[in-house]
């Protein structure tokens, strides 16, 4: 019996059963990185709010999804806008906002907050 690796680049989704406006706040406190800067493991909380449109994220695939920049030097505000921006594409929700707070670095703490609203239909008009 051979069992399927999950692939940690995907996230997905399942359909939304409601038509009504209503918010879905997921926390995930045990997210890790590198700095890029020193090599030493960064840690923090990533909180992802959002009305749905037609699908919401499915949460072992988030877990996956986020689990694949443990060992990634990279930059707190690159993070929150990547998820942000995959989130996104996969979700295509009516609005969301990514936030991560990350631990003390040189005694400072850090908070990137990155948001989105789908256009309305107004908007789109020329």
């Amino acid at each position: 019996m051979t069992s399927k690796k999950p692939n940690k680049t995907i996230l997905d989704t399942f359909q939304n059963q409601y038509k009504r406006d209503y918010i879905i706040t997921i926390n995930c406190p045990e997210f890790t990185s590198v700095c890029p800067k020193t090599g030493l493991p960064d840690f923090g909380t990533i909180i992802i709010e959002y009305i749905p449109d037609k699908r919401c994220i499915e949460l072992k695939s988030l877990k996956y999804y986020l689990l694949q920049y443990r060992n990634k030097g990279i930059f707190y505000e690159y993070i929150i806008n990547k998820v942000l921006d995959d989130l996104i594409k996969a979700l295509k929700p009516k609005q969301i906002t990514v936030t991560g707070n990350f631990s003390n670095r040189g005694g400072i703490n850090t908070s990137v907050c990155a948001k989105y609203s789908k256009p309305s239909s107004e908007e789109k008009l020329p």
